[in-house]
């Protein structure tokens, strides 16, 4: 029993050791990303327990429209991949620009809701309970802002490869070029499910 818990272990450890300093670092940030938001929304549950000033608001209705366009967008970037692998660069290049313009418009309607929170005397200097509805929304935005940052990055290589036979064969035949795109699409569903947990958080809140 023993031998084959060491015989996993090793296992696992030879994967970590195989993976590219790329997906090491992701999976990584990932992680910290994922023990911040935890210990935020803890905090943020904690603070909540003590005063329900919040029972007379309602969820801005710019957070109920992004979230269903970033749901959306889960499902646009499920498409990149299979788009590669049929090697149709055309069709990799518009489902990852909607999935990056989808982005944008939930960046957009999140100030929107932020502005509806204000109004609706929810303000970010007040409660310690409100201040956390501005701060884990916004540190989710940055972390999305990355991802759309890298997807800026990819359209450009992509579109660049479109205009030459030979860096686009070596684009769709490249394990590098495709790992890049695997970690893209990993990273931005793991923002989504972040943000899924917190937009819980929120219709419970308010």
């Amino acid at each position: 029993m023993n031998v084959q818990k060491v015989r996993k272990r090793q296992h696992w450890f030879k994967k970590i050791e195989q993976m590219h300093p790329y997906q090491t670092l992701i999976y990584l940030a990932m992680f910290s990303s994922g023990l911040v938001f935890f210990f935020l929304t803890t905090a943020f549950v904690f603070s909540q327990s003590a005063n329900s000033t919040f029972a007379q608001n309602t969820i801005p209705k710019s957070f109920i429209v992004s979230s269903l366009i970033l749901f959306g967008s889960a499902f646009i970037s499920e498409k990149i991949l299979p788009a590669y692998l049929s090697h149709n660069l055309k069709k990799t290049k518009s489902t990852l620009l909607l999935t990056l313009i989808l982005g944008l418009s939930f960046a957009f309607l999140q100030f929107l809701g932020w502005n509806e929170l204000a109004k609706s005397g929810v303000d970010f200097s007040g409660l310690p309970s409100g201040s956390f509805l501005y701060l884990l929304s916004g540190i989710h935005l940055v972390h999305l802002l990355g991802a759309m940052i890298y997807a800026i990055v990819l359209l450009s290589l992509i579109h660049k490869s479109q205009k030459d036979e030979v860096k686009a064969l070596v684009l769709l035949t490249n394990p590098y070029q495709r790992m890049k795109l695997e970690l893209f699409i990993v990273y931005w569903k793991f923002m989504d499910i972040v943000w899924l947990i917190l937009f819980g958080l929120f219709l419970w809140v308010l």
